[in-house]
């Protein structure tokens, strides 16, 4: 196919609901043909695009801050492409956008959905990993969610994740007294100190609340930043200094379930302790897009923050990019190159 002339896409659609941890039955490779451009409209062919642990909760009939997919219809997330015909006066062809219609090879994007990507700066993965949505989710959610300031302990769950790993990195270069990690295998613990954790900790190795008070020692936590729930959270709990913050960003251990998950068990001691909980989305940090673009462009510039990918090649593989991620096996950003 032309990509001058592309009149038709591949994409994956959710052909059935998954109950539990989806399954290859779950989606479907699919063609669908494209539709004419209209006024202010962009034809994109997608040179990458993301998945991510909350499009698990939009395979779900239920009420949510999203919409859930539809069955019979194509999936959507975060994706990065060239221009390659624009009926947009802000666009024009060559130029690499970011917009939302991922999971499908080509897009006819309204103009104003599509926000420039800077490839001067970055890779056009950058975009949608530590200068895209995730790094503005890592970004946010320190230090206007948790409130973070410097000589604060900070602790992060699912930190050789995409977010994680940079959550760790911004408390660093912000003046963080310590920052401990928790990851799911020995190379990914690895890796964390190479990135600048103090401390890292497989989570398998035994629990999580005696390998948390080990790494964090008499000194305790300040700010605990969530992407797993559940033992993760109520280890945080117990060591947690008085007056300490937690950001909710997500809960993987949970996403799956098909039985209710068992709060933790010690939530009183938010009481003691005087804690803040505060659950956040990224979709309500947008105000600070503009700081975190700049502050993060400079520390990928200097090599202050890193980032890794896991990059799996070819549209028909991206169901099972996505259950990886679900499963753990990326190590940072998890992305499917189309």
């Amino acid at each position: 196919m032309s990509t001058a002339l592309a009149t038709t896409t591949r994409e994956i659609r959710l052909a059935s609901r998954p109950v539990g941890r989806p399954g290859a039955d779950n989606f479907e490779l699919a063609e669908s043909p494209l539709p004419a451009l209209e006024d202010g409209q962009i034809l994109v062919r997608n040179l990458f695009m993301s998945v991510d642990p909350y499009m698990r909760g939009r395979m779900n009939d239920v009420k949510s801050y999203a919409a859930p997919f539809a069955v019979g219809k194509a999936l959507d997330g975060g994706a990065v492409g060239e221009v390659i015909a624009s009926r947009s006066s802000a666009h024009k062809e060559g130029d690499v956008v970011v917009h939302s219609l991922g999971w499908r090879e080509y897009a006819v994007v309204d103009g104003a959905a599509a926000t420039l990507a800077r490839t001067d700066l970055a890779p056009a993965s950058a975009f949608l990993g530590a200068l895209g949505m995730t790094g503005l989710t890592a970004y946010s959610g320190l230090l206007k969610v948790a409130e973070f300031k410097p000589g604060d302990a900070v602790f992060v769950s699912g930190a050789a994740g995409a977010v994680g790993s940079l959550v760790g990195q911004i408390a660093k270069a912000m003046g963080a007294s310590r920052v401990i990690g928790s990851a799911g295998s020995p190379a990914k613990v690895a890796r964390l100190l190479e990135l600048g954790f103090d401390a890292a900790f497989d989570y398998h190795d035994g629990p999580v609340v005696e390998q948390l008070q080990k790494a964090a020692g008499p000194a305790g936590i300040d700010v605990y930043f969530d992407n797993v729930g559940g033992e993760h959270l109520e280890a945080a709990l117990s060591v947690l200094n008085v007056g300490g913050r937690v950001a909710m960003c997500g809960a993987i251990a949970q996403y799956n379930s098909t039985e209710p998950t068992p709060a933790p068990h010690n939530l009183m001691q938010a009481i003691g302790k005087q804690l803040t909980l505060r659950g956040f989305l990224v979709g309500g940090q947008r105000q600070h897009a503009a700081e975190f673009a700049e502050k993060m462009a400079a520390w990928l510039a200097d090599g202050t923050v890193r980032y890794d990918e896991t990059i799996v090649d070819g549209l028909e593989n991206a169901p099972q990019a996505f259950m990886d991620l679900l499963d753990g096996a990326n190590t940072g950003k998890m992305l499917v190159r189309l």
